[in-house]
């Protein structure tokens, strides 16, 4: 939601909750003309304007703006009508908004204010009325969705002159033109991440180490944390210990409170090149860790170290399966392609396709290993599937590798997690900065949530990745262009 400043009294998912009671009583006591029971919004608080990208992002937008009142514009129920089928998340948003209204709104008009559902929330209201007295949204900018909620906006400014009205929406180029014609309008920020670069890395570097501990990680395979750290460490942390001499990469067992010695050790053919590739290998082959998180740019190797770690452990589960989200080109579904699913979801999954080629061909075409690989594809072993159907589904002894997951919402992200059954793990990589979906940023993105609250539970890693080892060339694309 919107953030706290100092004329408002809306929180972030980080402040502290506003009080509900006024300094002067005689304003707390103002109320609009509209009624409920005898029970109507105090003129005090703020009207936030939902825009129809905000209830795609999050179907329970509307009560996350504790005290202060929501409306939503006749033309943002409009457009939803347009998304309510289909089995993509948005789809799903879409249905649940549109039942959630259904319910409040049984007993009574929408057109009037109705106190939303738990304590010190608000009322809420749909606008019916997009023409305004004054500026108009649709004679400056033309006959379109964007601008007739524009003019709810200022319609609803010209009728609580007493009230600060804010527009909340996804859309950038929506908030720049609401500010053009003098509409306060703010991002939703319920579960956006305050600090992306102080995004959770997954592992630190620990200079002047005795050579005593060093020396027992490399004899014993195992250290006491205390030995090496003043406190204890982040569960599933990794380490490069480095002393006046020597040095080795470590990993913290939180279940046996110990520092454990990481190997670089192969996958499918496929050795890491540097000591994050070690550390994810190492946590893509731990059994005990069931979620694990893959951040990096371009060529340091994600999805690749992600398929050889799954291939490695194929004897393990019963499938492997691939997904990467979808993202149009030209505002196209895939349904706009010909062919089956299969044909429509290959443009897409080339990647995946790519990086099973590389490590098909580190053996030999007449080789169990080559074979193998094959066999997987063509008995479904090995299986990409497409994220619209996995709502509903119950996925057990499968590891489930999800591509380019910086494309994905909270919410998509919290959906694909809870549908692991037993013996099933989940594989998420993608780069925080590469964003390629219109209303996600580097902050609200599904991965950057799953890091940033994932960490520290016994069941998940991460690991950033830093080094690109696609090519010198890819590197010099990274570094200078």
């Amino acid at each position: 939601m919107p953030k706290a400043t100092k004329e408002s009294n809306a929180s972030t998912p980080s402040g502290a909750k506003p009080s509900r009671k006024s300094g002067n009583p005689s304003k707390a006591a103002k109320t609009s003309t509209n009624s409920l029971n005898g029970q109507q919004p105090v003129v005090s608080r703020k009207v936030f304007v939902l825009d129809t990208s905000v209830i795609l992002y999050d179907h329970s937008a509307i009560q996350n703006f504790q005290e202060h009142d929501v409306a939503i514009p006749i033309t943002v129920l409009e457009e939803l009508d347009n998304f309510k089928k289909g089995n993509d998340i948005k789809n799903f948003e879409a249905r649940e908004f549109i039942r959630f209204i259904d319910k409040l709104s049984a007993e009574h008009r929408l057109q009037e204010w109705l106190p939303l559902n738990g304590k010190n929330k608000g009322f809420f209201k749909v606008l019916m009325n997009h023409e305004t007295t004054e500026v108009n949204a649709i004679n400056i900018f033309g006959d379109k969705n964007d601008h007739r909620i524009l003019n709810s906006a200022l319609r609803l400014q010209e009728e609580k002159p007493e009230s600060k009205v804010v527009l909340v929406t996804k859309d950038i180029n929506l908030r720049l033109k609401a500010r053009a014609l003098n509409i306060t309008s703010e991002d939703y920020e319920t579960g956006k991440i305050q600090d992306v670069a102080g995004l959770y890395t997954g592992n630190d570097t620990i200079e002047d180490v005795p050579a005593a501990a060093i020396n027992e990680l490399y004899e014993h395979n195992t250290c006491e944390p205390h030995k090496v750290l003043e406190a204890a460490p982040t569960d599933n942390h990794f380490f490069i210990l480095k002393s006046f001499k020597n040095s080795v990469l470590a990993f913290y067992n939180a279940s046996e409170n110990l520092l454990e010695r990481v190997d670089k050790i192969s996958a499918y053919g496929i050795k890491p090149r540097n000591a994050e590739q070690a550390f994810a290998l190492h946590a893509l082959l731990n059994p005990a860790i069931k979620l694990v998180s893959i951040q990096g740019v371009a060529g340091t190797g994600k999805t690749l170290l992600a398929l050889a770690g799954a291939l490695e452990q194929r004897r393990e589960y019963k499938q492997v399966y691939l997904a990467r989200p979808v993202v149009p080109l030209s505002n196209k579904d895939i349904g706009y392609l010909p062919g089956d699913i299969k044909s429509k979801l290959n443009p897409y999954m080339e990647p995946l396709w790519d990086n099973l080629k590389y490590i098909q061909n580190q053996f030999q075409e007449s080789s169990k290993e080559f074979q193998k690989l094959r066999d997987m594809v063509e008995l479904e072993k090995l299986l990409i599937t497409p994220l619209a159907y996995i709502r509903g589904r119950s996925l057990s002894n499968i590891i489930f590798i999800v591509d380019e997951a910086q494309n994905l919402t909270p919410h998509e992200v919290k959906t694909i997690i809870s549908r692991a059954g037993e013996n099933t793990k989940i594989i998420f990589t993608g780069d925080v900065y590469q964003i390629d979906t219109p209303y996600l940023d580097s902050q609200s993105n599904g991965l950057s949530y799953l890091i940033d609250r994932a960490k520290n539970h016994p069941l998940y890693a991460h690991i950033t990745l830093l080094k690109g080892e696609r090519s010198e060339l890819a590197n010099l694309a990274n570094e200078l262009l």
